[in-house]
């Protein structure tokens, strides 16, 4: 048979429909993953910042400092940082600031009376602390000062996270020692100090509540009356960004043809990818007898010297011949089909079972003695339940 195309209005108002929904699809997976990774920034933005009132936030530190009197300032970019610093004795609180040079952390250090690293890193503490590390994480547990800094002996114990190695200059206090290095690490700065200290396991809302952390906060930034929070925003940076784009290494004409061919993809893609009209059967003058189908079949078995397949299907045949004679139903297995032959037939069950089932032909003189079984097991089974009357 032939097939032709067909396509009526309704089935091209389903096409233009199908291509709407494609596009309201992907329309909406677009948007969940733009809320998704916007989500995701917000939650990264809020760890540390003394404006979130979430688990990771540091709202609740700065509202204890408020309560003990100190002015607590939330600045967003170095300038406005530099100027509050700047008018008077400050804290500065600076987290990691991996958007500034190591000249901008140091333009806003500078004027600070003493700064509190709340998330330091190696490049904070060299240039602040000069030669000291990161040294891993503490084991767990409570851990005393040991150390002769007021700060920490009136703060008590605390559960460290993160620690530090001080540098081989001598001029950093160490205290809270555990595993390979120390909790908290208070170095000279101008005329006042610097301290680094794990600001996410010890200061967030989530934790400061527990042992000694509240203490140890108060005691490091309250020490003025007024704290500079910098909490860095997302374009506050004094790096240049000097790597040229793909547009600048390629030649003018890229970007066109790259346009270009996307163009043409998307409209071939329309073009070629058209849904088909339904199928209409025609009829075709020539018709194939079965007879030659089968007889094809079986010269491509012999011409492959398939055995076991031919065998297969002469059983497959008898089979359903027998179950038929015997009046069996088609959920007859094929051990059932061979068991009621034997039984009609009164041959032994194995033999019956092997015939129609388990014997493998392992060549053509096999496969033709075979096919001589499955005809005499069948002309029994004919016999048996159809009985020729005896003449008088």
């Amino acid at each position: 048979m032939n097939a032709v195309e067909i396509r009526t209005p309704s089935r091209r108002r389903r096409s233009v429909a199908a291509w709407i929904a494609i596009g309201l699809a992907l329309l909406l997976v677009g948007g969940i993953g733009s809320v998704l990774s916007s989500a995701g920034e917000w939650a990264q933005r809020d760890a540390l910042d003394p404006d979130s009132a979430g688990p990771f936030g540091t709202r609740a530190l700065a509202e204890v400092l408020r309560d003990h009197g100190v002015e607590v300032l939330v600045e967003r970019d170095r300038a406005s940082a530099i100027a509050a610093l700047g008018s008077g004795n400050a804290t500065l609180v600076l987290p990691d600031a991996p958007a500034l040079s190591d000249d901008g952390i140091l333009s806003l250090t500078e004027p600070a009376a003493d700064v509190v690293l709340i998330d330091p890193r190696a490049r904070t503490l060299d240039l602040l602390l000069a030669g000291s590390t990161p040294a891993g994480f503490a084991p767990g547990g409570l851990v005393e000062p040991e150390c002769d800094l007021p700060e920490a002996t009136r703060s008590g114990a605390i559960e460290p996270g993160a620690l530090f190695a001080p540098g081989g200059s001598g001029d950093a206090v160490a205290c809270y020692p555990s595993g390979d290095g120390y909790a908290l690490l208070v170095g000279p700065h101008a005329d006042g100090t610097v301290a680094a200290v794990d600001g996410g396991a010890l200061l967030t809302n989530e934790h400061l509540a527990d042992d000694g952390n509240a203490a140890l906060a108060v005691n490091l930034m309250g020490g003025n009356p007024r704290v500079v929070w910098y909490a860095p925003g997302l374009g506050d940076t004094d790096l240049e960004n000097t790597d040229p784009s793909l547009g600048e290494l390629t030649p003018p004409w890229v970007s066109p043809v790259i346009l270009l061919l996307l163009v043409a993809g998307v409209a071939a893609a329309i073009w070629r990818g058209r849904r088909f009209g339904p199928l209409v059967a025609e009829r075709l003058p020539v018709s194939v007898r079965v007879s030659e189908t089968t007889e094809g079949r079986a010269r491509l078995y012999a011409q492959a010297r398939d055995a076991v397949h031919a065998a297969d299907q002469l059983r497959i045949g008898a089979l359903t011949r027998i179950a038929r004679s015997l009046g069996l139903g088609p959920a007859a297995s094929a051990d059932e089909i061979a068991d009621a032959a034997a039984a009609v037939t009164g041959i032994d069950r194995g033999a019956a079972r092997g015939i129609l089932i388990h014997d493998v032909p392992a060549g053509d003189a096999d496969l033709v003695a075979l096919a001589a079984h499955i005809r005499h097991l069948e002309e029994a089974v004919n016999a048996a339940i159809r009985p020729e009357r005896n003449p008088r």
